[in-house]
């Protein structure tokens, strides 16, 4: 059974790090047996079809290739269609209501227990907020992310040790549910 994936790579080509041209990004995924790879913008989303592994065995895949080939490691987050849509749909916040940009979901690699947060102070960020969902968090920042206070603390490594941790905008959320499901 083939199943649609889209692979979530966390900071490539920012800053002028880790910079992986999406050709050969699609190139090396082809190699690794994948079928119909596509790439979305140049921050690290492909959506690939595969037949073999799940989620997890083919983001681990994903990342030994990347390192065998271009000579840094990446961490990696492959989901599915199923998944990516459900996160989209069952977002806390009226994301209809919003701007793109003032919405955004953190992937996990792993569930994410509320205690990893209990000792934030919430209302101090407001109105700015966060919720979690499955496998992720959604972030409210109504002037943005490059002006988010609380994005800056939930992205703190003592918050995201152990896991691998990667955000995207809504727009992008959106993009991925409509390129897997198609």
């Amino acid at each position: 059974m083939t199943t649609t994936y889209a692979a979530l790579l966390r900071g490539i080509n920012v800053g002028g790090t880790k910079k992986l041209p999406m050709a050969e990004l699609r190139t090396l995924m082809e190699g690794l047996g994948h079928d119909a790879v596509r790439t979305y913008l140049q921050s690290g989303q492909a959506v690939f079809t595969s037949g073999h592994g799940d989620g997890e065995s083919l983001a681990a895949e994903l990342a030994q290739a990347v390192e065998k080939r271009f000579g840094f490691t990446v961490d990696v987050i492959v989901r599915d269609h199923t998944y990516l849509k459900a996160i989209a749909d069952n977002c806390p916040f009226p994301a209809a209501e919003l701007e793109a940009r003032q919405l955004h979901v953190t992937y996990f690699s792993v569930p994410v227990a509320e205690d990893r947060f209990a000792e934030l102070d919430q209302a101090a960020y407001l109105p700015e907020e966060f919720r979690l969902g499955d496998r992720a968090l959604y972030l409210y920042a109504p002037d943005g992310l490059g002006r988010s206070k609380l994005a800056v603390e939930l992205s703190r490594p003592r918050r995201n040790k152990g896991l691998i941790a990667t955000s995207r905008n809504w727009n992008t959320v959106l993009k991925l549910v409509e390129l897997t499901g198609s």
